[in-house]
């Protein structure tokens, strides 16, 4: 209690209520002699003057507000619209059905627009700041409004802050039954497979501490194209109190004497999500031999996941994730970053989770149970959690995070934001004496009914760069617009798909679909560009169109590049007629992606091309890139550049990282081609002015592609010989992911042939002194709409690391 020092006795504090006529009372001579003053001064006449009257309404309910309140009448009668519109009262406006359908938190489902087009739960927030567009059967954010520019300024922030993206539209498959028989369906339809893993890589994925990617086919079939990469996690297995498995991993049986049950998640992006469910569900029925079957689940709709990127993503989640309780299966590694194999997991969960978060281990993913962060206040920087008492079915509910793997259960949706804001105020009001305490909850129905904590799994992806660190959020989907507004309060931005691609580009992963165009997810999305990009031609004059270019681009006349350099060497496997004609009803792209050091292997043996200058980054085995590179003699007795390469029946490509030499910007869509040992010599000089570039002619450029009448796009060769070797250079492969402005790397993805690829480093070490010799490849880039060739280094993915299977 605060007393006053001089009078004992006497409490400084406020009064726990207040009492407005005691206070008059006391105050009574004062008051009147206030009143006295004033009165003199108006002449008595309280009346305010006519000149300072305002006419208001505010009042009066019959007229002004009539229609309003109509309308309120209206709303609140909306379980009956159907029986006033029968009766022939005025229907409820679109707008008002429209706020009313969008302002409610359904437990699972998203709202649909007339169409059945879906709306993320964060729709009203994105379509306030951002374009929205109409993809993969979402409402998606394309990008902040204009031109598609802010690229400088959004690395700038993924470098100093953290961006945030709303991934619910990506859709989530719980596979179910037998450990044996899950990972059977999952051998049958990933590539890498789980089983081929490392052995302690593998033992982490299967007790669910680790998430593992790979590419999605279709069991049985490998004619068919891949689907789509994904993120596959295991439920985590039950923990001993000292924090390690029960030996589930080693072959633990049930009661009836088969390998114990467990569940899986396939996360799978919504633009293969249909196809990917069908292939997995057709695995899951395919399983033959086995004594139990596995069961396939769709969680769309009731799983969400918000991507973070940034370099103070933990510092984020620090703010904005209160732990409530951690599953023990996460005790090992809690104990590991936190430095303290002692440390009791349950009390260092917040800083070892999120202040060491550094430390955490790429793919490791952990399950935590966090309390509603809009019960949270920031006040002087620093956070401050508001002390809310938890009923005690909430008390029990923090040690339980099954739910969140129970598909015929749903988890209880937050509190509704009107009950926290009075809950705040009536908080507020005590704390500054003007009301009565309030002890316990003020409506047990409405406890039950939501919850005050929420269980999440944070997956922390693999960082592609020190400062950047790559993390996603899956939670339930009635949540997303809690934790969204969270973020968004506490300084991170918000990103659209736009500002993703450029995100991935920067950080040099893959981008689903642009940089995955063996999918047939890429074939329907390049198709949607190309009509986006007709229809916004046909609305300009035809003196105003830019010229048509292949949007796809034509992946098919590499073929011809391979053929063309293996007839130099008398080894030309021209196709025939019957094969062009299979090769017109194939998809746009044709061929194979090595996506891991494994597959380009095997590629190399099934074409006797052991000798190739190709060198896969094999664990277990020292690369000899840089051996060969210093080597004088090994390239002395075969000057034949295509010597040891033969034409395969399918091509294989591999992801490559283009760096422009000198200058250049290049775009999606550009194609790049073989340089010849001369073009490498005299491009690379230090004297090199825009005579000396080289460059195809102007009406070579319009008839370099040339498209049939069917709307399919080929390679138009020139008749004249001289002028080919002069001026025209043959297509290894295409840009998927164009150059981002402003980036200090100024990096772009692309695709080009592995054989082809090796021959050009051959002829380069040929042509090139032993000191001027590099490990990348020199490649000539020429965009569409462009008639120069610009010179780059491509790096090869697959000879810096061993698999290529991450993406974003």
């Amino acid at each position: 209690m605060v007393t006053n020092g001089s009078k004992s006795g006497v409490s400084l504090a406020a009064p726990h209520e207040l009492s407005v006529w005691r206070f008059v009372e006391s105050r009574a001579s004062e008051l009147e002699s206030l009143h006295s003053v004033v009165s003199d001064r108006l002449d008595n006449n309280f009346r305010s003057q006519r000149n300072k009257r305002r006419r208001t309404t505010g009042h009066d309910n019959r007229v002004a507000k009539k229609k309003f309140k109509r309308r309120r009448i209206e709303v609140g009668k909306i379980g009956g619209t159907d029986d006033s519109v029968s009766k022939g009262e005025k229907k409820i406006s679109r707008r008002v059905r429209r706020n009313i359908e969008l302002k409610k938190n359904l437990t699972n489902g998203f709202s649909t627009s007339g169409d059945g087009t879906k709306r993320l739960r964060t729709h009203v927030w994105h379509a306030k700041r951002f374009t929205m567009k109409k993809i993969w059967g979402f409402y998606v954010p394309l990008g902040l409004h204009g031109r598609g520019r802010g690229s400088r300024a959004l690395l700038k922030k993924l470098k100093q802050g953290v961006l945030v993206h709303d991934a619910s539209y990506y859709g989530s498959v719980q596979l179910e039954g037998q450990e044996d028989t899950l990972m059977s369906v999952l051998s049958s339809v990933l590539v890498p497979s789980p089983s081929a893993s490392r052995e302690e890589t593998s033992r982490d994925i299967l007790a669910g501490v680790v998430f593992g990617t790979a590419m999605l086919h279709h069991a049985g079939k490998p004619s068919l194209p891949p689907i789509a990469p994904v993120t596959y996690l295991w439920e985590q297995v039950p923990t001993n109190v000292e924090g390690h498995s029960n030996d589930v991993c080693d072959g633990e049986k049930n009661n009836d004497g088969g390998s114990i049950t467990r569940q899986l998640w396939v996360w799978i992006h919504a633009a293969a999500f249909q196809e990917a469910y069908d292939a997995l569900d057709s695995a899951c029925r395919g399983q033959t031999g086995m004594t139990f079957s596995a069961r396939c689940v769709s969680r769309e709709g009731q799983l969400a996941k918000l991507e973070l990127m940034g370099s103070k993503v933990f510092q984020l989640l620090q703010k904005t994730l209160i732990p409530a309780s951690s599953n023990s299966a996460n005790s090992r590694l809690l104990k590991k970053c936190s430095g303290d194999e002692n440390a009791n997991p349950s009390e260092s969960v917040k800083s070892s989770v999120f202040e060491n978060g550094n430390q955490i281990s790429s793919s490791a993913a952990v399950s935590l149970v966090v309390k509603d962060p809009r019960a949270l206040s920031n006040e002087e920087g620093q956070i401050k959690e508001e002390t809310v008492s938890l009923p005690k079915h909430e008390t029990e509910y923090v040690f339980e995070f099954s739910e969140l793997w129970d598909a015929s259960k749903s988890v209880k949706p937050p509190m509704e934001e009107s009950i926290l804001c009075m809950e705040k105020h009536n908080r507020h009001n005590e704390f500054i004496r003007l009301g009565r305490k309030i002890s316990g909850p003020q409506n047990a129905s409405i406890e039950g009914e939501y919850s005050r904590v929420c269980p999440v799994l944070l997956l922390k992806h693999e960082d592609s760069e020190e400062s950047v660190t790559r993390c996603s959020v899956i939670l339930p989907l009635s949540w997303v617009k809690a934790f969204w507004i969270t973020f968004m309060s506490n300084g991170a931005h918000a990103i659209g798909l736009r500002e993703k691609q450029w995100v991935a580009s920067e950080m040099g992963l893959p981008y689903f679909p642009s940089d995955f165009p063996d999918c047939n997810a890429y074939s329907n999305f390049m198709a949607m560009e190309s009509d986006e990009t007709n229809h916004k031609a046909n609305l300009l004059p035809s003196s105003k169109r830019p010229p048509q270019v292949p949007i796809p681009p034509p992946w098919d006349c590499v073929h011809l590049t391979l053929e063309q350099r293996s007839s130099k060497t008398g080894k030309s496997n021209s196709q025939t007629d019957d094969e062009k004609i299979d090769i017109e009803k194939e998809r746009i792209f044709e061929g194979t992606i090595a996506r891991t050091s494994g597959m380009l292997s095997e590629f190399l043996r099934n074409i006797s091309g052991k000798n190739l200058l190709l060198f896969p980054k094999i664990p277990g085995q020292k690369n000899c890139l840089y051996k060969f590179m210093r080597d004088k003699e090994f390239l002395e007795p075969d000057n034949t550049a295509m010597s040891e390469v033969k034409c395969a029946e399918t091509l294989c490509y591999v992801r490559v990282l283009l760096r422009a030499c000198k200058e250049g910007a290049f775009e999606q869509g550009a194609v790049v081609c073989a340089p010849h040992a001369a073009d490498v010599v005299s491009l690379t000089a230090s004297s090199d002015s825009d005579d000396q570039r080289l460059r195809i002619p102007q009406a070579s450029q319009k008839s370099y592609f040339k498209q049939l009448p069917s709307g399919k796009w080929e390679l138009e060769i020139p008749d004249d010989e001289e002028a080919t070797d002069k001026s025209y250079r043959w297509p290894v492969g295409f840009i998927t992911t164009g150059f981002v402005r402003g980036s200090k790397k100024a990096t772009s993805v692309a695709f080009c042939e592995a054989s082809l690829l090796s021959s050009l480093r051959r002829e380069q070490w040929n042509a090139l002194p032993l000191k001027r010799r590099k490990k990348e490849i020199y490649v000539l880039v020429r965009n569409m709409r462009s008639t120069a060739y610009r010179l780059a280094l491509a790096t090869i993915v697959l000879e810096q690391h061993e698999e290529d299977a991450a993406f974003i």
